[in-house]
């Protein structure tokens, strides 16, 4: 089977019609060039050119070969470029997960940046919850997963990297008793019921919420309809109930929503970037993007 050096060889001597300037252009001896032309001849079992005095043209065969050469040559210079760029992380296809509580508003500045770098890439943009995000990315379904802790199960094939909390508010009905008030605390909240509840078998905004609450004497009132996603918001402007959330939700303009800071020290809500150990470039690439605009947990 020819070599990649031997069929670049052969272009080029086809191309500029002789040894002499192929082997200049090629850097290259021209004895050194002359015998890889010599054992590609004898590799395919006939002749590629006809030598002449001032000069080479090649042979019918030859002309053929060369036709055929070409398309291989191609082929393999665009399969290197792809690979090339897919080893720095400016192509192929990354799965991106985020939670419910992490909205997609918060994370398009950081997909425009992706995609103005790497602009060959294509994300998959999908919302699931954190355990599922980080069963996904050890089974190599996912790239990287943005999810909200506390989680209740870790796994060793997954890099945690913890991001910086976010302060607690609380969404209320504009016509709500505490509607009126700059600020509240979660021990105010305690007669009020609440548009979500905790999963048994998951972590994530409402389990942080319902820790808070127990840690202050009450367990958080359910509303006659309640929901673990960001619809929670459309339950509280219905007059359902209210709904503590972290900061970066506040930005969900709701008609008949109001949103209050709550004031206690620790009514905060922590979330992290999820990949495997040794993430692919284009997790990398996203990752790195993240931590610019995000500033991960000191401790």
């Amino acid at each position: 089977m020819p070599s990649h050096r031997q069929i670049r060889y052969f272009l080029t001597v086809a191309d500029l019609g002789g040894f002499t300037p192929a082997a200049n252009l090629l850097f290259v001896a021209q004895p050194a060039l002359s015998r890889q032309i010599a054992l590609l001849e004898e590799e395919v079992g006939f002749l590629l050119f006809k030598r002449e005095p001032r000069g080479v043209s090649l042979t019918p065969a030859g002309a053929l070969l060369r036709e055929r050469f070409s398309s291989i040559e191609k082929s393999i210079s665009s399969a290197i470029e792809e690979g090339q760029h897919l080893d720095q992380g400016q192509s192929g296809a990354m799965r991106l997960l985020h939670s419910s509580s992490i909205p997609i508003d918060i994370l398009l500045p950081l997909i425009q940046e992706f995609t103005a770098q790497a602009t060959r890439a294509r994300i998959d943009l999908d919302r699931i919850s954190s355990e599922l995000q980080i069963r996904e990315i050890a089974e190599g379904k996912a790239d990287v997963g943005i999810i909200r802790l506390p989680v209740l199960r870790r796994d060793p094939g997954v890099q945690f990297i913890q991001l910086a909390a976010e302060r607690l508010w609380v969404a209320v009905p504009v016509k709500h008793q505490l509607a009126g008030q700059k600020e509240t605390n979660l021990l105010e909240l305690a007669d009020f019921c609440f548009v979500s509840a905790v999963h048994r078998e998951r972590g994530g905004l409402a389990r942080r919420v319902t820790d808070l609450c127990l840690a202050r004497g009450f367990v958080p009132r359910l509303a006659p309809v309640i929901s673990r996603k960001t619809s929670m918001i459309a339950l509280v402007a219905a007059g359902f109930g209210i709904a503590v959330i972290p900061e970066g939700m506040t930005h969900q303009q709701a008609p008949g929503v109001t949103y209050l800071p709550l004031s206690d020290d620790d009514a905060n809500s922590a979330s992290a970037l999820i990949t495997q150990h040794a993430p692919a470039p284009l997790a990398r690439r996203f990752i790195d993007i993240a931590l610019s605009h995000w500033k991960p947990d000191p401790q």
